[in-house]
């Protein structure tokens, strides 16, 4: 698999799994009609299939994703919520990232 589709299964995950979780909360904690919740479980679901495209083992797909959940997450809250990461929250999400590259894209012999 290339590195750009990888990476992007990665952010597309990252994506649903940050998205649908944002919309059941949105339902669950804030008084949304249903249907964000049933969207929300429904992206949700999606979040479950797309690390499945990945050609590495469940164990390392799911560890590696961690660094990418903690960069999204990080800059979903700055773009939705409007809470800028400040530079340590920069630094740990850039070593998280970075161990997550190592993780999954190191020649394995």
């Amino acid at each position: 698999m290339s590195l750009p589709l990888s990476l992007g299964l990665f952010v597309l995950a990252g994506l649903c799994e940050i998205g649908g979780g944002y919309l059941v909360w949105l339902w669950f904690r804030e008084g949304r009609p249903l249907a964000y919740g049933i969207v929300g479980a429904t992206i949700l679901i999606l979040y479950g299939i797309i690390p499945t495209l990945q050609q590495a083992h469940f164990g390392r797909v799911y560890a590696a994703y961690g660094g990418m959940f903690i960069v999204l997450s990080l800059l979903w809250g700055w773009g939705v919520d409007g809470d800028r990461p400040d530079r340590y929250d920069a630094m740990g999400a850039m070593l998280c990232l970075g161990g997550m590259i190592v993780m999954i894209y190191a020649p394995r012999t």
